[in-house]
């Protein structure tokens, strides 16, 4: 694992670090392009949809710290439109499902780690997604396709927590030996919470 111990604190990271950053490198890359390509007008207006975007997703933290979901779901459908697969888009979709989760809206949820597992740039946050759509479909009880979804992923960032998923899907399954295999591999791996790991271990007969 990173230094970073969840994947709540490693998507907080980026959120912190594309604040400080994100508008230096979006100007960066536009004033390249237009040095190459002479497109001043084109630069210009790439960097005020940027700040755009930019507005765009303050309003929106606004209105899903508030607990206005209906109105951060509007703002946020608007925002991932017009931005495309930018990392403000990816940063809304990922609030949007965990705000709707626990809302109780799972399919709405689902479908926003979906578009995310389809479409986030970054490879972190499309990692992150898949994680956490993993989760989802074993809190939907569906169980083959949240196992074909956690147990691709031997690898990454996220490993070993993609073998504690795929563990509770043995679980769930009644297949308490793969369960048991599983676990034990996510704790050769790494997972965040090792207690919580263990106490898994011993349930299966570890």
């Amino acid at each position: 694992m990173s230094a970073y111990q969840t994947e709540e604190e490693q998507v907080e990271a980026i959120k912190k670090w594309w604040k400080e950053n994100g508008k230096s490198v979006v100007g960066g890359a536009l004033l390249g392009l237009a040095v190459v390509g002479g497109g001043k007008g084109w630069m210009e207006y790439n960097r005020m949809q940027a700040e755009g975007n930019s507005a765009q997703y303050e309003s929106f933290l606004v209105s899903a710290t508030e607990g206005d979901l209906q109105t951060a779901v509007t703002k946020g459908d608007a925002l991932i439109e017009s931005s495309g697969d930018s990392a403000y888009a990816a940063f809304t979709a990922l609030e949007l499902a965990k705000q709707q989760y626990q809302a109780g809206n799972k399919t709405q949820a689902r479908s926003r780690l979906q578009w995310l597992v389809d479409n986030a740039k970054e490879p972190v946050i499309r990692e992150i997604a898949q994680l956490r759509l993993a989760r989802l479909l074993l809190d939907m009880e569906a169980l083959d396709e949240a196992s074909a979804l956690a147990g691709g992923v031997t690898s990454g960032e996220f490993a070993g927590e993609f073998s504690m998923v795929a563990g509770d899907v043995a679980a769930a399954k009644g297949d308490l030996g793969a369960a048991r295999a599983a676990y034990d591999k996510a704790m050769t791996l790494g997972v965040a919470d090792s207690n919580l790991l263990q106490m898994k271990i011993a349930s299966v007969g570890g």
